[in-house]
């Protein structure tokens, strides 16, 4: 089970993956005509476009995550589900009628 992260180490990786997030958003902006060039050559290069999507959602969505735990907001945890108790089920014979 993962070890629960303290809001010193929440906000520690909030900043690197904040700085990260803004430098891919500002990386793809700011080069946006040569990337869209690269991206529109089909064959290979169909799956850049993919691949640079999990990477902002990756980066983004890490920082997401740290900014809340930073905040102190996190998931409820489910409660601990009531275990049914077991019953013993009648056996089945078979018999033959004579």
């Amino acid at each position: 089970m993962a070890q629960e992260m303290t809001k010193k180490q929440a906000l520690v990786r909030m900043i690197g993956f904040g700085m990260a997030s803004a430098a891919v958003f500002g990386t793809v902006f700011h080069f946006a005509s040569p990337i869209t060039e690269i991206f529109s050559r089909g064959g290979m290069y169909a799956a850049l476009p993919i691949a640079t999507v999990f990477l902002v959602s990756y980066v983004h969505g890490a920082f997401a995550s740290n900014l809340w735990s930073a905040l102190g907001i996190e998931a409820k945890r489910p409660a601990k589900a009531v275990q049914p108790t077991k019953t013993k089920r009648p056996e089945v014979r078979a018999t033959l009628n004579a």
